[in-house]
């Protein structure tokens, strides 16, 4: 891998779709860096601290959340003296996104009193009142034709079917949850799935017409659903609990056909290979040098000598790190709070909150456990190659690991005092954006066929 000098960052760093280019706030000001060269192409003046960015589906409009103003701000990389500002006065502005038809951005008000679709084309807008959430309840088809919105009126949640070229509403119906959690168009775009607040286990998928296709509800007592996720190829919907369980529905009958429990204990029989991240210091011999007090003064300044790390293939049984959440504080440390699915839908990796350093790889062809990668520090951040079966993930140290189904390895980034505190993968798999708390990298990736069997090690 071959990584860039650090670049200076205050906030959200973002890919646009077609991966040429990289947007970047640094305080006011928004960035946009070529992905190949890294120079500079734009460089936008905001009227305030960027809060968020999100890349318009074509690639040519970028919008900036100025939440503390707060206001959205729009701008053209074709068109650099265009520009867009939103502002909708006392009501204020607590998130925004764009359509998928690039020419049309949703904003939803504070205390989430209406969301409003504003038109680049022309000055229309269209509103809908009572959005349910701010950031959630709104999900687009995969061509961009229908959005489902969810709204709350008179204690009851609600689905609105919106036309995306007309904006006008297709249909309302009402669905049976106490505290509408979020919503998802399936991959197909025939279904809809909803879950309820943690405090109702309950996972609904709908028709288009409104018909409850089917209800799921794995146990009454206790918190119930911490994450949802579509597998990419809409054969598979996961659903990650509170109670530490994986559960994965298939999309014919809407019945559950895999649990996957993570237990503290892994004990045989079991395939599963078992990686272990273990210190490597590094062997000197430093016999015949003399070193000055001075030196040693001097550079004790810089922190710890360095430290490499490897992976250790571990045997069973063995007894995985485990933190118990206290009773008496709300929200637990504890479900699946990290859930995320392969490109080709083969496995799926999750992280057991009250397990921070373990991260679990399961394989839904062979419907087991097909790794574990246990860490030193809690997993931050996993996300999987879009173009193989790949696995990044970091611990907010100065390694990433990966993982493929020929082994795992770590790679220590070169940078002085760079602490990976995320990570993102550009869309076509060939860059991977590193962030620390103030600065960012990235690397280039070497590209891994599906089929390679190649034998990864520590030092790669």
């Amino acid at each position: 891998m071959e990584f860039t000098e650090p670049f200076k960052q205050t906030g959200p760093c973002c890919f646009s779709p077609n991966a040429r280019y990289l947007a970047v706030a640094v305080d006011y000001r928004l960035v946009i860096r070529d992905v190949m060269s890294f120079k500079v192409v734009q460089l936008f003046s905001c009227m305030d601290k960027i809060s968020y960015i999100e890349w318009a589906q074509d690639s040519e409009y970028i919008l900036c959340g100025l939440y503390k103003k707060p206001m959205i701000q729009a701008w053209s990389l074709a068109q650099p003296e265009w520009t867009c500002k939103i502002d909708e006065g006392p009501a204020g502005i607590a998130y925004a996104r764009w359509s998928p038809d690039s020419r049309h951005i949703l904003t939803t008000s504070e205390f989430q009193l209406r969301l409003t679709v504003w038109s680049l084309l022309n000055t229309a807008c269209i509103h809908v009142p009572w959005p349910k959430h701010a950031s959630k309840g709104v999900s687009f088809t995969k061509d961009g034709s229908f959005a489902a919105i969810c709204t709350r009126r008179d204690c009851k949640d609600y689905v609105n079917l919106i036309s995306c070229q007309s904006w006008e509403i297709m249909g309302v119906f009402a669905v049976d949850t106490l505290d509408l959690a979020d919503v998802e168009w399936s991959p197909d775009d025939t279904a809809i799935v909803i879950w309820d607040s943690p405090l109702d286990y309950k996972v609904l998928i709908y028709s288009l017409d409104g018909r409850c296709l089917s209800k799921y509800q794995a146990y009454e007592s206790g918190l119930g659903v911490k994450s949802v996720s579509w597998s990419p190829n809409g054969q598979s919907l996961a659903v990650g609990s509170y109670d530490q369980m994986l559960r994965v529905l298939n999309h014919l009958t809407w019945k559950v056909f895999a649990e996957f429990m993570h237990l503290s204990t892994l004990r045989a029989p079991c395939s599963a290979a078992v990686f272990k991240e273990v210190d490597e210091p590094l062997q000197l011999d430093m016999s015949e040098l003399s070193i000055t007090d001075d030196f040693t003064q001097q550079n004790s300044e810089y922190g710890p000598p360095f430290i490499d790390v490897r992976y250790d293939v571990m045997e069973l049984p063995i007894t995985l790190p485990f933190q118990k959440p206290p009773a008496d504080k709300p929200n637990p440390k504890q479900g699946i709070g990290i859930m995320s699915w392969s490109k080709d839908s083969q496995y799926i990796c999750t992280r057991n909150d009250s397990m921070p350093t373990v991260l679990w790889i399961w394989d839904m062809n062979l419907l087991e456990l097909a790794a574990i990668l246990i860490q030193k520090d809690p997993i931050r951040a996993a996300a999987w190659d879009p173009t193989c079966t790949r696995l990044v993930l970091c611990t907010g140290t100065s390694h990433v690991y990966m993982w493929t189904p020929s082994g795992a390895y770590c790679v220590n980034v070169p940078l002085p005092q760079f602490s990976v505190m995320d990570l993102k993968w550009d869309f076509n798999g060939s860059c991977l954006l590193l962030k620390d708390k103030e600065v960012f990298c990235c690397a280039a990736v070497p590209l891994l066929s599906d089929d390679s069997n190649s034998d990864y090690s520590s030092d790669d």
